[in-house]
This record gives C-alpha cells, sequence and structure tokens, in this order.
C-alpha cells in the first residue's frame, strides 16, 4: 500500500511539474495577422486622408498621441476608456466619454493597441477587419447594421485608469 500511494504522489508531483503556470486570467488573443488585403485597406484610409501612423506586427496602424504615465494595460486588466468609433467612411457607430471593460473582452485590435500606452494616454487605432469585427456585420437593438462586415475600424481612445 505505501508503495502505491509513494508511485501515486510522485506521478502527482511529476505531473503538476509539467502544468502551465498561470496567473488565473482566462483572456488570450491570437498570434496570428491581418492579411496584406486588410492591411491594404487599412493603408488606403490612411493615405487617402493624409495619416502618418505606425505599424504593429499584427498589421494594426496606430498613433500614439500622449503616452500617459501610469499603469500598462495587460489582457486580465479592467480599463476605463472614453472613446469614439467610426467606419472609413467617417460614420460614428460608438462613442461614450467614459466606460468600463475587461481589455481581453474586447476585439483584438483593441487587445493588440491598448498595451501600447498607458493609463493617461491617447491612442487612434486603424484595425483592419479580421482584428476588428470580422466578416460579421454588428447590429443594433433594432437590428440596423451599425458595422458592417469586413469593415476597417478608426477608434480613438483615451485611456483613463487601468486597474
Amino acid at each position: 500500500m505505501r508503495l502505491f500511494v509513494s508511485a501515486l504522489l510522485t506521478t502527482t508531483i511529476l505531473l503538476s511539474g509539467c502544468l502551465k503556470n498561470t496567473d488565473g486570467c482566462p483572456n488570450s488573443i491570437r498570434v496570428s495577422t491581418a492579411p496584406s488585403s486588410e492591411e491594404q485597406m487599412v493603408l488606403d484610409y490612411l493615405t487617402s486622408n493624409n495619416i502618418t501612423a505606425s505599424k504593429h506586427a499584427s498589421n494594426l496602424y496606430y498613433e500614439i498621441v500622449s503616452q500617459g504615465s501610469g499603469v500598462t494595460p495587460g489582457l486580465c486588466s479592467g480599463i476605463t476608456v472614453g472613446y469614439t468609433g467610426k467606419l472609413a467612411n467617417g460614420n460614428v457607430f460608438d462613442s461614450q466619454p467614459e466606460a468600463g471593460f475587461n481589455l481581453g473582452a474586447l476585439i483584438d485590435g483593441w487587445k493588440w493597441g491598448l498595451p501600447l500606452i498607458q493609463s493617461g494616454g491617447r491612442i487612434k487605432l486603424y484595425i483592419p477587419p479580421s482584428l476588428g469585427y470580422g466578416s460579421n456585420d454588428v447590429r443594433d437593438n433594432q437590428g440596423n447594421v451599425v458595422v458592417p462586415a469586413n469593415s476597417v475600424l478608426i477608434f480613438d481612445i483615451s485611456l483613463k485608469a487601468v486597474q
């Protein structure tokens, strides 16, 4: 019996050493990048509007308006932001002076973009469709399409707080 218990304990210890050490955060971000055709859609928007933006490895483009000096958000951070979201044609589809979210629950464009600034900072994100809402229409409560499928999204975000 002692041999069985000893073997079971040893096996448990060995197997637990193979488990990944996580901080309890269930959120993740895809490691993929937006395809070049979508990147070109963003570049066309930037060029036609004389905007100079930096390229992220995900093919997201961004402008850091102000870096901020507080905490940098992570995927499991609660964040408080003020933002305006618009389409490439200029139509505003959402705007909130102050809203709270868990960063890991948002679109990949925000997951990639917001960690580029700190609390108190402001960033403009130019998000290709696959890092936004992809090939799905986004509808309001009445069923009206507010963000058509495969849309480039432009967000102006002020990162007010990071929890």
